[in-house]
């Protein structure tokens, strides 16, 4: 199913960094009637002001990229934040969408979701055999929940309403706070500042030995796009760049890149998180998606996107090009 470049689609986390390369994506395709919201605009946390929103705008296609995210220090930190605020979102955006009778909906979910020692790739139907990577179950438990509930909502009230697992992300518009972000911002965070500073060494959480997969924004983005208009499954999609590299090995190319050029020293006392994590994506890839941005130059692109100046989401700015206003 084509999508009509008129549809009416709404992108909920736009100003994210997902949620920002979706709707950049569309824009790209020339779409023509996208809704965003930032959180000062519609509270996600609030039903009423969804349901109103829905009433509003009648979107016909949903981009569910709104959630409460964070890092290892985040989730521990925050866990009832985590678990509360995600399943409200996701709740409202899910409940609200069928309610408002839109045509189809895509709610991402993350790759924590499977159990921490489950058989490397991930697949699809690992999920619930064990038990959960302890420092980011708050935030696991809220988006198994969510794809849990696409899948009720289609066999009762016969929504096509699909999720898709997502590997680690970075990329364009990501966060790069050192005590919520995940770890490639975090990293560049580190290096740069350290380059600046003339430092002669930067610490690094852990052994450095976990392996983790990951996935620039522009390459979900496509997806995304690709499973709204190509799949229709209540079985959830993995979503993977099909390699993994050690968070050590990882490190040590942002250094490169950044041009810092002192040692690295790896505190253990601080946690891993889960051995390895590889997404099975051989579903996804069989329908003729693959990635298009290797690690390196996505990277690259992540620095230069760091170095530049933050007056505005980038949602809003392309927005701003195409109409004049945001919305």
């Amino acid at each position: 199913m084509e999508l009509a470049r008129n549809a009416r689609i709404y992108v909920a986390g736009h100003s994210g960094l997902v949620g920002s390369a979706i709707w950049r994506e569309l824009h790209q395709r020339d779409f023509t009637h996208l809704a965003g919201r930032t959180h000062a605009e519609l509270d996600l946390l609030d039903p009423v002001a969804v349901r109103e929103f829905y009433a509003r705008e009648k979107p016909e296609f949903v981009f569910v990229a709104a959630a409460r995210v964070g890092g290892i220090l985040a989730n521990d930190r925050r866990p009832a934040e985590f678990l509360y605020e995600n399943l409200q979102i996701q709740n409202n955006l899910i409940h609200g969408a069928w309610r408002a009778g839109v045509k189809k909906l895509l709610f991402l979910g993350s790759s924590c979701i499977y159990p921490k020692h489950a058989p490397q790739p991930l697949k699809e139907e690992y999920l619930l055999t064990a038990p959960l990577e302890p420092t980011n179950e708050w935030y696991a438990v809220a988006k198994i929940a969510g794809l849990k509930m696409c899948q009720a909502y289609r066999r009762q009230h016969g929504c096509d309403f699909i999720s898709a697992m997502p590997t680690n992300m970075y990329g364009a518009n990501d966060n790069y706070d050192l005590q919520s972000s995940h770890v490639l911002p975090a990293l560049i965070r580190k290096f740069h500042e350290a380059k600046v500073r003339g430092a002669g060494v930067v610490t690094c959480w852990g052994t450095g030995a976990p392996l983790r997969e990951f996935l620039h924004a522009a390459d979900l983005a496509r997806a995304c796009v690709f499973l709204m208009e190509n799949y229709s499954d209540e079985q959830f999609i993995n979503v993977g760049y099909g390699s993994d590299i050690s968070i050590r090995a990882a490190a040590e190319l942002i250094k490169r890149i950044v041009g810092f050029r002192g040692g690295i020293i790896w505190d253990t006392s601080k946690p891993d998180g889960a051995p390895r994590k590889l997404m099975d994506s051989s579903r996804l890839f069989a329908l003729g998606w693959r990635p298009q941005v290797d690690l390196e130059t996505g990277l690259r692109l992540a620095y230069e996107d760091f170095l530049r100046p933050r007056r505005q989401s980038p949602a809003h700015s392309v927005l701003a090009q195409a109409d004049g206003k945001a919305t």
